[in-house]
Order: structure tokens, then C-alpha cells, then sequence
């Protein structure tokens, strides 16, 4: 199971068709340190309707869930972020 980051800021893009387009992302590491990555280029994942994802996050309907290429220590790497707005409006993020 990867690690699940609860309290993640991210900036993001809200079309008019009500598609949302992520850019960036920052969180807290380990350290009390912010890490924060440019968003190369991403893809919503398929709705599914209510379940528990493989990251181990239960996502309904109206979840938003967004693959993500990041370049982190000089490398390509793909990591989720989850977001529902009927739920407290926050992202989550799987690293």
C-alpha cells in the first residue's frame, strides 16, 4: 500500500465545463519541510462509482481522481491525487 498524504495544497485550474486541470502540488514531508512539484502532465482516472481504491482510499461518484507525472530527485514519477468536493473540499495525495 503506498503512503497516503491527508493535507496536500494543491493549484489548480477549474474549466468552464467543469473539468478541473491539477498544475501544482506541495506537501509536508517527514522533516516539517514543504516539497512542492510542477505537474508535467496528467489523466483523471475512469469514476467507478463508490470503492476503495488499490491506495487504500474510499472515493464515491463525485471524487475526482487524477494521475499525475511529478519529476522528483531528478526522475519521472507517477502519483495520485484524490479530490471530492462534498467531502471537506481536500485533496489527498498517494506517494
Amino acid at each position: 500500500m503506498k503512503k497516503i498524504i491527508d493535507e496536500v495544497d494543491v493549484i489548480c485550474q477549474h474549466k468552464a465545463n467543469g473539468r478541473i486541470i491539477p498544475l501544482r502540488l506541495r506537501f509536508m514531508n517527514e522533516d516539517g519541510q514543504y516539497e512542492t512539484y510542477t505537474i508535467k502532465g496528467y489523466r483523471e482516472a475512469e469514476k467507478k462509482g463508490a470503492h476503495t481504491t488499490e491506495d487504500g482510499i474510499y472515493t464515491s461518484d463525485s471524487t475526482f481522481i487524477f494521475e499525475c507525472l511529478i519529476i522528483s530527485a531528478g526522475m519521472k514519477r507517477i502519483v495520485r491525487i484524490y479530490y471530492d468536493p462534498r467531502i471537506n473540499s481536500k485533496w489527498r495525495l498517494a506517494i
